[in-house]
């Protein structure tokens, strides 16, 4: 691993295992790490530990990368199975819904408490799915992940990732409504 640092993703996407830049690396797809962790469950005192377990095993399998994704794809696969691992190994807590960034000093708190309620109600609404659905709702939803470039990450057979896909979406859909039908009830 050089000391040179990549900073256009076309030059990280286009490294080598042997030279993949590990600090440019990092700095491409830590965010979108972090965001995948906290919504798959990772509770967030463990987000620390669980973000370091998929660098340590990006760096240990950097010889496997070959180039067929992208490096963020290839990052977040491993994030994805990360989280997996510490649902299994590890008693499942309830997660608390992770601010997205710091508050806006311009908005009002009454704005900001809205934001929270909504990132809360999301948070909700995602743990109604199956893991396998919420994994890739996530992707595609909130990373922006295409298709070919989930299955890429997951292993998985692109039409499956489309059917998931779909049935992820019609679930959100679902749990929204009975959300707000629920709601409708209480008011």
């Amino acid at each position: 691993m050089g000391s040179a640092s990549f900073p256009a993703v076309e030059q990280l996407a286009r490294s080598q295992p042997e030279d993949l830049d590990f600090a440019a690396l990092y700095r491409l797809t830590f965010p979108s790490v972090w965001r995948v962790l906290a919504r798959l469950g990772v509770a967030p005192d463990e987000l620390p530990d669980a973000a370091q377990n998929v660098y340590l095993v990006a760096h240990r399998r950097r010889a496997e990368f070959a180039g067929r994704s992208s490096p963020r794809t290839w990052v977040v696969g491993i994030a994805v199975r990360v989280a997996s691992d510490m649902r299994r190994t590890s008693a499942r807590k309830p997660s608390q819904p992770l601010d997205e960034q710091l508050p806006d000093p311009a908005r009002t708190p009454l704005e900001l408490a809205s934001q929270a309620e909504a990132l809360a109600l999301v948070s909700r609404l995602l743990e109604t799915m199956p893991p396998e659905r919420r994994e890739i709702f996530l992707l595609a939803e909130f990373e922006e992940f295409t298709a070919p470039e989930i299955a890429e990450a997951l292993s998985l057979n692109v039409n499956t990732v489309y059917s998931r896909l779909r049935l992820a979406r019609r679930d959100f859909q679902a749990a929204l409504q009975e959300y707000e039908a629920a709601r409708g009830d209480r008011e």
